[in-house]
């Protein structure tokens, strides 16, 4: 599709809505999967001067009904998928949307059951053919008008609307296309993305809004987040968006298809690993730092994304470093954290290719100031060295309130224009913003030490048997202890190797697999130098989805941590009282009575973190895992194979192990 037949296509839908008597500052919902009827739709309301009401496409009958009814959605676009649902809510709409338009093909039932309650019901073209049988003027939005409202997807409570003026909207793009100008990674024509990124989060919806102003192309997946890696290869996309669990997956996919291969190929694999990121961390450019080993070996990976992505974006959370710099050094491309809320209309920071970049989410990009809230109780100051406290930021960006919630946006913006993010930061030397936590997901345990659950998470989860991990602590207990959803494939090639046979399910009863797991845990948290208190004591292992059916977590991939804290209340108790305890809907607990290897006594003595200048920075130690040393035979082996230019003929052979 042209821009010329977009352009159209969104003419005939914001006529068509001029005809349907939409005005100004009327509310137009889209409830649907990522889709170019989805954009379309946005667009027209942006001609008219409508506002966008996004919907999650995962929203459940409750949530939709409730957006609809504090929004008086006027219309709602929604693809036939989502109609079944959409039907159920329909009582609740009576009285206020007038026109449901889908896309896609319905069942018989659904026009009687939209028309019985005094709603029209309009497949799209024909809908955009009555927009081009009587066109009508555009209605441009003004500067401070509503652009839309973004429900946000909430991990407590019910969902808040942020209103987003075509001011915000419009300085984040310019913001993001002059920051990433002068990082030289500019974006135009020949740029393309894959969307797959829900376009009812700010992310997925700023990213697009941006490449279509750059005029590049938008591909739409298929809807599986099992093809991601299929769709990317066949778009073949120059910059990939993504949030942190897609690309610890995506680190892991690789991980998995290298530990798969001989001996020979693991070891030249992470001698070759070993080399580029070594050369990085010395100061040389990503393009220079290992050419050799680029063409030879990491670019098949690359070829997996489709082979011409230049950047990476990792947004919605926290990326451990130890994901960022793997994925860079294979990839070959740079991998950029940005932070930023819906409040803040996506990116407020955004790291650059740049020294000292690494492991944060970079500067602020222009047009977004911010300061650091201190707090006493917890140790932040933003004074301090290095400086920490909550980020509260303000600028063009911002956003205008909280949809009919007047007390709740007082509360969120303070008289000076900050809105109060409730995340920790800290300030490096070179004035970028690391994020240490969110205020809410900080506890503090018995001896008074408080525990940033979502930066152990981070780490925990690059862990080979990990897929996912909720950590929990109680204020009234000394250690911390999680619930853990092991790796599938890794925990049964684990369990064959430790002759444990049975069922996934029954694997995961066996005390050598919590046993094994909290080693895991331990190795992982002494390699970032954790703090004693900050080990994990005991483990829950599941096999139970983490998903927004069950309300554990939000359509943007974050935990819903109250409900998860409900819903595994008896497996905590046990896992502090040390009593076995079983749950059939969420798999067994492997706990003995008494404290063994993955039920420890928390210490005794607080263990010092070494106190290190922070002018002073050097290269992350790599684990046995990622770069083991190579050994004996086998060195001397590989280190005659490169001397008497055999190297070359076993890179070779390696192509088809790395397709």
């Amino acid at each position: 599709m042209t821009y010329q037949e977009t352009k159209d296509k969104v003419t005939g839908i914001a006529s068509a809505l001029l005809n349907q008597g939409i005005k100004p500052h009327d509310r137009i919902g889209i409830y649907s999967p990522n889709c170019p009827e989805w954009m379309i739709t946005a667009q027209a309301c942006n001609r008219v001067s409508a506002v966008c009401v996004p919907l999650y496409d995962s929203l459940g009958e409750g949530s939709v009904e409730y957006i609809a009814h504090h929004a008086h959605l006027k219309v709602i676009f929604a693809s036939a998928s989502k109609m079944m649902l959409l039907k159920k809510s329909l009582p609740k709409l009576k009285g206020y949307t007038k026109v449901i338009v889908y896309f896609g093909e319905v069942d018989e039932s659904s026009p009687k059951a939209v028309s019985d309650q005094g709603i029209k019901l309009v497949e799209f073209d024909d809908f955009m053919q009555q927009g081009f049988q009587k066109p009508g003027e555009a209605v441009p939005p003004k500067p401070m008008d509503l652009a839309c409202i973004q429900y946000t997807s909430g991990t407590t409570g019910k969902p808040k609307g942020v209103m987003l003026t075509h001011a915000a909207m419009v300085s984040e793009v310019a913001s993001i296309t002059t920051f990433l100008q002068e990082g030289e990674i500019a974006c135009g024509e020949g740029d393309s993305i894959l969307s797959y990124l829900t376009l009812a989060h700010i992310l997925g919806r700023v990213v697009e809004d941006f490449l279509l102003s750059a005029g590049g192309c938008i591909g739409y997946w298929q809807g599986d987040v099992k093809k991601i890696m299929e769709d990317a290869e066949a778009l073949r996309p120059t910059f990939f968006v993504a949030v942190p669990r897609v690309l610890e997956r995506l680190m892991g996919g690789i991980k998995t298809k290298v530990a798969k291969q001989g001996w020979l190929t693991q070891i030249l694999f992470r001698w070759g690993f070993h080399q580029k990121l070594t050369a990085i961390h010395q100061g040389k450019p990503l393009a220079e730092a290992s050419p050799f080993w680029d063409a030879n070996m990491f670019r098949r990976f690359q070829d997996k994304l489709g082979g011409k992505v230049r950047f990476i974006i990792s947004g919605g959370a926290p990326l451990a470093l130890k994901v960022e710099e793997f994925l860079m050094t294979v990839l070959c491309c740079p991998v950029l954290q940005g932070y930023g809320l819906t409040e803040s209309c996506a990116a407020s920071f955004l790291a650059l290719p740049r020294k000292g970049h690494a492991g944060t989410v970079g500067p602020p990009v222009p047009g977004t100031e911010f300061c650091l809230k201190g707090d006493e109780e917890m140790g932040y100051d933003p004074n301090g060295d290095p400086p920490r406290g909550e980020i509260c930021i303000r600028g063009p960006i911002l956003f205008s309130g909280y949809y009919k919630e007047k007390e709740l946006t007082a509360d969120a913006i303070d008289e000076d224009g900050f809105f109060h993010t409730g995340d920790v930061g800290e300030l490096t030397p070179y004035g970028c913003l690391k994020i240490i936590d969110r205020l809410k997901n900080m506890f503090k345990l018995a001896q008074g030490e408080y525990v940033a659950a979502e930066k152990l998470e981070s780490l925990f989860r690059t862990c080979r048997l990990i897929d996912a991990i909720w950590v929990y602590g109680n204020s009234y207990e000394t250690c911390l202890v999680a619930v853990v959803r092991p790796e599938k494939a890794a925990l049964q090639e684990w369990a064959e190797s430790e002759n444990i046979e049975g069922e996934l399910s029954a694997i995961c009863e066996h005390p050598k697999v919590g046993e094994h797991l909290v080693e895991e845990l331990e190795r992982a948290g002494k390699q970032q130098q954790l703090q004693g208190y900050e080990m994990i004591k005991a483990v829950h292992v599941t096999l139970e989805d983490w998903n927004e059916a069950n309300d554990l977590m939000t359509p943007s991939m974050k935990l819903k941590r109250s409900k998860l804290q409900q819903h595994y209340k008896p497996q905590l108790d046990a896992l502090y009282a040390g009593a076995p305890v079983s749950s059939k809907t969420s798999g067994p607990v492997p706990v003995p009575s008494k404290a063994s290897a993955y039920q420890r006594q928390a210490p005794t003595k607080k263990r010092k973190k070494p106190a290190l200048s922070p002018t002073v920075f050097k290269p992350p130690r790599a684990s046995r895992e990622e770069m083991p040393v190579l050994l004996s035979e086998k060195e001397e082996l590989a280190t005659a194979l490169v001397q008497t230019g055999a190297f070359f003929v076993v890179l070779n052979l390696l192509a088809s192990c790395t397709r």
